[in-house]
């Protein structure tokens, strides 16, 4: 602008009127994404707040199973789950001379991953227990705290900010996706229309030019 009538470009692409406007869509994309990735932040924040008692309550859970008179075979179903959700693995994992040994017998050694311990699938298995729970006639604690309807209703809330933060993860990643292409759309993005302005300033006032080297300084990658 402050050239004056000597930036008087055909294109109306590198026109002030539509220069502003880049910069208006450019400063509301990265407004949009500055929001989204505050608002995931947040959603990460409270499903960590939600989640970070669940091991320990799991443990509660079993144990109380354990107290309840259930059977054996319900009680080993009930602490797979909560090894799951715990993260804890279901068999030890073999060290380099057992290894060397099964091999050296003709043994195939596989092992089995550490547990799932994503929220998706500390979720899951934990749902998995709540709902293995409600068919146990045994298993009807006094504490309110573990009882089945009390489990369902954290399991809901477990749930709800799981789901939170993967809609703010995708909002964000709209977001994303919505301010590269105002700034790296092929001809029409930010950069692009920087280059050619550039070129256009640069034929009109010359490379040697101050009023080039203004603009020539000014990085946009």
């Amino acid at each position: 602008m402050g050239y004056g009538t000597r930036y008087n470009p055909s294109k109306d692409l590198i026109k002030i009127s539509n220069l502003q406007n880049v910069l208006t869509l450019t400063k509301g994309a990265l407004d949009s994404v500055s929001m989204a990735q505050s608002a995931y932040a947040g959603a990460v924040a409270a499903r960590k707040i939600v989640f970070e008692p669940l091991n320990k309550y799991a443990t509660r859970i079993l144990n109380a199973l354990r107290a309840s008179g259930s059977s054996e075979q319900i009680d080993a179903s009930a602490q797979s789950l909560v090894h799951k959700i715990q993260g804890v693995r279901a068999s030890a994992k073999k060290s380099d001379e057992e290894k060397k040994a099964l091999e050296a017998e003709g043994k195939e050694v596989t092992e089995i991953s550490s547990a799932q311990t994503s929220f998706d699938n500390r979720l899951a298995n934990f749902d998995k227990l709540v709902k293995l729970l409600a068919t146990i006639p045994e298993y009807a604690p006094k504490e309110e705290d573990l009882k089945v309807a009390t489990l369902t209703t954290y399991c809901t809330s477990l749930g709800n900010k799981n789901q939170e933060v993967i809609a703010a993860e995708t909002a964000l990643s709209n977001a994303r996706i919505a301010r590269n292409k105002v700034l790296y759309e092929a001809n029409t993005g930010m950069t692009d229309v920087v280059a050619d302005v550039k070129s256009y300033v640069k034929s009109v006032f010359e490379a040697s030019s101050p009023e080039y080297k203004q603009i020539s300084k000014l990085s946009f990658s």
